[in-house]
């Protein structure tokens, strides 16, 4: 049912409209103030049409603008003998949605009715999409589980965590941690720590500049962005050509900490800051993240954000046994099956698979 508010003095034209509306429920009122008690009992706003009789503009635009205000989702038809011509964008500005002429006809009048019908069945389909938008919320378990487990894990490691930054600094200038944009639960973008492997700048070559490409190479310069630094690709062929066993640009110390996992040590601090938990899906890098929004993949998103997961654990010793799609397939299977148990099996297989020699 449609609630019909007419405002207005004239007579003659609340008479033609309350006719024209008589499918509906009609209201008159001389005054916008005077007809607000029959808008405020009316329960949804989007039921409500309101025809504002078109006499004083400057009393007219500063109620309409009130209207607008106070009750966004209300249909408001100005009735008006003259065309607006250079005032019609005020009117719209301050919330007409529509206009109609005093003599109009009973199509017409009914043409408005069946367009506010659509507009609030479209509305109302639009709220009910949104209220199924799936939002992933931590169970308490979990995030007590991360605050101790990660806090005692600082403390314990603090002598590692203090000689790696040391070392790290001695061997090359550069900040200690290094932090990329990863996407991780809820498709939330968070700040992904882990310590500095590589040099800055790489060894005996310039570090590219997007500052020194001239036209025809930003046609033609194919650029390599990494964790650590961007270099054009000629520039990485080169320096990769030399050494094929392991990147030249990665550090002493970084090889190390590669291969025994302490430069993802730092993202101890993502869990205690409650950006990640010890156990979940890894965050994904954001080109990786945007191809994953479909019905099959967008489950990984809606749970938590890990350390370690389970697809870490299952051939972590020979990552070519796993495929991309499996690893993605067990991210969903993680996310709809996740529970204490699994998580302590997980940190426990984590713990045994760290020695394992990765590339």
């Amino acid at each position: 049912m449609q609630y019909i508010i007419y405002i207005g003095k004239n007579k003659k034209f609340i008479k033609d409209f309350s006719q024209l509306s008589r499918r509906n429920i009609f209201y008159s009122a001389n005054d916008y103030h005077k007809a607000i008690p029959s808008i405020n009992k009316i329960e949804n706003e989007e039921d409500i049409i309101v025809f504002y009789e078109h006499e004083d503009k400057e009393k007219e635009i500063s109620d309409i603008k009130e209207i607008r205000q106070k009750h966004p989702l209300v249909y408001i038809v100005l009735i008006t003998e003259l065309s607006l011509g250079k005032d019609a964008p005020l009117y719209l500005k301050a919330g007409i949605n529509n206009t109609l002429s005093p003599n109009t006809t009973q199509a017409e009048v009914d043409e408005i009715f069946q367009f506010h019908d659509k507009r609030r069945k479209d509305h109302s389909q639009k709220k009910e999409r949104s209220y199924q938008i799936k939002v992933f919320k931590l169970p308490l378990w979990k995030r007590v589980f991360d605050i101790v487990f990660s806090s005692l894990a600082l403390i314990i490691l603090s002598p590692i965590l203090i000689i790696t930054a040391l070392a790290i600094c001695f061997e090359s200038k550069g900040p200690i941690l290094h932090k990329t944009k990863r996407v991780g639960t809820n498709y939330l973008i968070i700040d992904f720590l882990r310590f500095r492997s590589m040099y800055t700048v790489a060894n005996n070559s310039k570090q590219f500049d997007f500052d020194d490409l001239t036209e025809d190479d930003m046609e033609n310069e194919v650029v390599l962005i990494s964790d650590d630094y961007i270099v054009s690709e000629k520039d990485y062929i080169i320096q990769t050509s030399k050494d094929t066993e392991n990147n030249i640009n990665t550090t002493k110390v970084g090889r190390f900490i590669r291969k025994y996992c302490i430069d993802e040590l730092p993202q101890l601090i993502n869990i205690l800051k409650g950006d990640m938990s010890v156990v979940g899906n890894r965050p994904l890098p954001l080109d990786e993240a945007e191809q994953l929004t479909s019905d099959d993949y967008i489950d990984r998103f809606m749970a938590p954000a890990g350390l370690t997961g389970l697809w870490q654990v299952e051939k972590k010793g020979d990552p070519k046994k796993i495929s991309a799609e499996e690893r993605r397939l067990l991210d969903v299977k993680y996310a709809k099956t996740f529970s204490f148990s699994l998580d302590i099996k997980i940190i426990f297989k984590t713990l045994t698979a760290i020695v394992q020699k990765e590339n």
